[in-house]
C-alpha cells in the first residue's frame, strides 16, 4: 500500500511541477525599493522573452534598470508599477557635466526607441542627435551645433529643421534625454529625468489570465494550453481517485482479516454458553444506549435490560487494538468462568465493526467509589464499615484464587484495581473487565509477555522489569495487596488529626507502625472485631506488595490469612519501598495512601 501510494504521490508532484513550468514561464520577482518586477520589465537572469527593460536588484538600496540590451545601467527611483519611474544617474550626470564629447557619455544616454516592440511604448522629453564616423565639412545637410571625439561626431539639431533625408553617410541618429524648457544645446542633455512606460496589451492580457512574452520583436499574449491544463486536471483527478480506492481496499481487507481473525477464533472454542445478539438487539436492550453508566478505556458502559426482564450493564467496545485481542481475551475469559465472585457475561455483540459485551448488571457499582478521597466527607453514605471491607476482601480473594486455579485453565487478570471489582446489591464483589487477562495452561507457572499491561500504581513490578523476577499469577496477587491498601488507607479511613502530618508512602508508615505495635490510628474503627480486621487487612496487603514475587504468598495463602486469626500472622519482611523524604515525625505521622502518593511503584533501594 505505501510504495502505490508513494509512486502515485510522486506522479502527481511532477505534473504540478510540469503545469507550473508552463504556467508561470517568467515568474514575478520582488525588490524591496522597486516592487514587483514584471513585464515590460525583467529581472537579470531571466530568458529574453520575459520582459524588454532588465533591472538589477542586488543592491536594493541602489536599483538600477537597462534600457537597452547590453547598454548602460541606469540607477532609478520609485516602483516599477507606476508608469512613470524616474532616472536619477549620480555618476552620469557627473561625467555630462565635464566632458560629454570625449568619454562617450552621449552613447551611454541614448534612449530605446518610442516603441520598442508593438504593445509597449516609451516616452520622455527628448533630443535627437546625429551621429557620425567622418566629419564631412562640405556637406549641406550639416547640422549648426556639434561637438566631436577621436572617433565619432554628434551634431544637434539646434535650428529645429527636419533631419536630413537621406542622412549623411556614416551616420545615424540617436535620442537622448534633456531638460524642459531649455534650448536644443548640449548643455541641456541631462541624466536626471522622467521615463513613462506603457504597456496596455499587457494589461490586458494578465486580465485575461496570460502572460506577456516577446517573441520575435513582437508582443505575445500567451495563455494555458486550455487541452493540456484538462489532461493535467483528469490525470490529477485519476490519480487521487486510484489512491483513495487504494485506501480503501487496503483497509477493508485489513477490517475483514481482523473480523475473519476473530470469527475463526469463536469458532475455535466451539459452542460458547453465552449468547450472540445482533448490534439492533444491544441498541434495543439499551434504548438506544440512553443511561450511561461510566466510561472505560476500551469504551462506555451502558445499562440495559433482556427479554426476560433481568437488567443488564452493556460494554460497547470503541477503542479495541491490534486484531481485537480486548474483545477476544473478554469473551474467552469470562465465557466459561461460573463463581460467585466473578462477572457473568451474559452475550456479546460482533457484527463487522460493532462489538459489545453483555454483564449482569450490578446496582452498587465498582468498589472505586465507595474508597474515601479528599473530597469525601467523613458522613458520606458510601462508607462501608470494616466488616463490610473484610467481607470484600475475601471475596475479591476467593474470585482470584478461582481464575489461578479453579478453572480449566490459568486466567491472569492483570488489571485488579477498585474500579473493575463491581458490587452486587448484597456488596458480593466480583471481578470484571478481562481485556487485558492472559490464558495459559494450569501448569504454566511462568508467562511470556510484551510490554507492561496494568493501571499504575497496582502494576506489580516485575512486569515493568524483568529485573524484579518472572510474571506469574503472582502479578496479581501484587496488585491486590495494592487494592487492599487502598481499601484500608484511603485519606478519610485514617485519623488525620492523631498527630502531624506528612508526607510519607502509607505502605512503609503502616509497616512502622505494625513493627513497634502502635496504634494504627484508623478512623471508624469502633470496637476490638474493627481493630482486628483492620490489622489483618494491612498485614496481608504488606506480604501482597513484597518486591520479590517468590515472597508473596499464592492468593489459597490469602484467603487463609484473612480467614485466620490475627495472631498467627506473622509480620512480612520490610519491602523496599519508594518513599518520600523522612522527616522527624515519620513514625508516627499518619500518610497518603498509594493512590494519593506521587511514587506508587516499588523499587530496589
Amino acid at each position: 500500500m505505501a510504495p502505490v501510494a508513494l509512486f502515485i504521490l510522486s506522479v502527481l508532484a511532477h505534473l504540478v511541477v510540469l503545469h507550473s513550468a508552463e504556467a508561470k514561464h517568467c515568474p514575478v520577482q520582488f525588490c524591496s525599493s522597486a516592487g514587483n518586477i514584471s513585464f515590460p520589465f525583467k529581472s537579470t537572469g531571466d530568458p529574453p522573452e520575459c520582459g524588454l527593460f532588465t533591472v538589477d536588484c542586488s543592491d536594493p538600496e541602489r536599483p538600477r534598470i537597462q534600457l537597452k540590451g547590453g547598454g548602460y545601467w541606469h540607477e532609478f527611483q520609485g516602483s516599477l508599477a507606476s508608469t512613470s519611474i524616474f532616472i536619477k544617474d549620480r555618476d552620469l550626470a557627473g561625467r555630462l557635466e565635464k566632458d560629454h564629447c570625449n568619454d562617450g557619455a552621449f552613447d551611454e544616454l541614448s534612449l530605446p526607441s518610442a516603441s520598442p516592440i508593438p504593445g509597449v511604448s516609451l516616452s520622455t522629453l527628448n533630443l535627437t542627435l546625429i551621429k557620425c564616423n567622418i566629419l564631412d565639412k562640405n556637406s549641406s545637410t550639416q547640422p549648426k551645433d556639434g561637438c566631436g571625439n577621436a572617433y565619432h561626431t554628434y551634431y544637434i539639431n539646434s535650428s529645429n529643421n527636419n533631419l536630413p533625408n537621406p542622412l549623411p553617410p556614416r551616420c545615424e541618429t540617436m535620442q537622448v534625454p534633456m531638460r524642459p524648457s531649455q534650448p536644443n544645446m548640449s548643455s541641456s542633455l541631462t541624466a536626471e529625468f522622467y521615463l513613462n512606460v506603457s504597456a496596455p496589451e499587457c494589461f490586458q492580457c494578465t486580465e485575461s489570465k496570460g502572460e506577456c512574452l516577446v517573441l520575435e520583436g513582437k508582443f505575445k499574449c500567451a495563455k494555458g494550453d486550455k487541452r493540456l491544463n484538462l489532461k493535467l486536471g483528469l490525470v490529477g483527478a485519476a490519480s487521487v481517485i486510484i489512491v483513495l480506492v487504494v485506501a480503501c481496499c487496503f483497509f477493508w481487507k485489513k477490517r475483514i482479516q481482523k473480523h475473519q481473525i476473530v470469527e475463526a477464533f469463536l469458532r475455535s472454542y466451539g459452542p460458547l454458553q453465552v449468547q450472540r445478539h445482533s448490534y439492533s438487539e444491544v441498541k434495543k436492550m439499551t434504548n438506544s444506549f440512553k443511561e450511561k453508566l461510566g466510561q472505560g478505556g476500551y469504551g462506555a458502559v451502558y445499562k440495559g435490560k433482556l427479554k426476560d426482564g433481568r437488567l443488564v450493564a452493556v460494554k460497547v467496545l470503541t477503542k479495541l487494538k491490534g486484531d481485537g485481542e480486548e474483545f477476544m481475551n473478554e469473551v474467552a475469559a469470562i465465557s466459561r468462568t461460573s463463581h460467585v465472585n466473578v462477572v457473568s457475561l451474559l452475550g456479546y455483540c460482533f457484527e463487522g465493526s460493532k462489538r459489545a459485551l453483555i454483564y449482569e448488571f450490578m446496582p452498587n457499582g465498582s468498589l472505586e467509589k465507595f474508597i474515601f478521597d479528599a473530597s469525601t466527607p467523613k458522613n458520606d453514605h458510601h462508607h462501608l464499615g470494616w466488616e463490610t471491607l473484610d467481607q470484600i476482601s475475601l471475596g475479591i480473594a476467593q474470585g482470584l484464587e478461582y481464575l489461578h486455579r479453579g478453572c480449566n485453565t490459568r486466567i491472569l487478570h492483570f488489571d485488579i484495581k477498585p474500579h473493575n471489582i463491581l458490587l452486587s446489591e448484597k456488596f458480593i464483589p466480583k471481578i470484571s473487565d478481562f481485556g487485558l487477562a492472559k490464558i495459559c495452561n494450569m501448569n504454566e507457572s511462568i508467562v511470556s509477555m510484551l510490554g507492561a499491561r496494568g493501571t499504575p500504581g497496582y502494576i506489580a513490578p516485575e512486569v515493568f522489569s524483568r529485573n524484579f523476577g518472572k510474571v506469574s499469577h503472582k502479578s496479581d496477587v501484587y496488585s491486590y495487596g495494592m487494592m487492599l491498601s487502598k481499601m484500608v488507607g484511603g485519606k478519610k479511613n485514617i485519623d488525620t488529626e492523631a498527630e502531624n502530618t506528612s508526607e510519607i508512602y502509607f505502605p512503609h508508615w503502616i509497616y512502622q507502625r505494625l513493627e513497634r505495635d502502635e496504634e494504627l490510628g484508623m478512623q471508624s474503627v469502633t470496637n476490638e472485631e474493627d481493630k482486628v480486621r483492620a490489622r489483618k487487612m494491612i498485614i496481608v496487603s504488606l506480604w501482597c506488595i513484597q518486591t520479590d514475587p517468590s515472597n508473596r504468598p499464592s492468593m489459597k495463602e490469602v484467603i487463609d490469612m484473612l480467614e485466620g486469626s490475627v495472631d498467627s500472622l506473622h509480620i512480612p519482611p520490610k519491602p523496599y519501598l519508594s518513599s518520600l523524604p523522612k522527616s522527624p515525625a515519620d513514625s508516627s505521622s499518619p500518610p497518603k495512601s498509594p493512590a494519593d502518593s506521587s511514587t506508587t511503584l516499588v523499587s530496589i533501594q
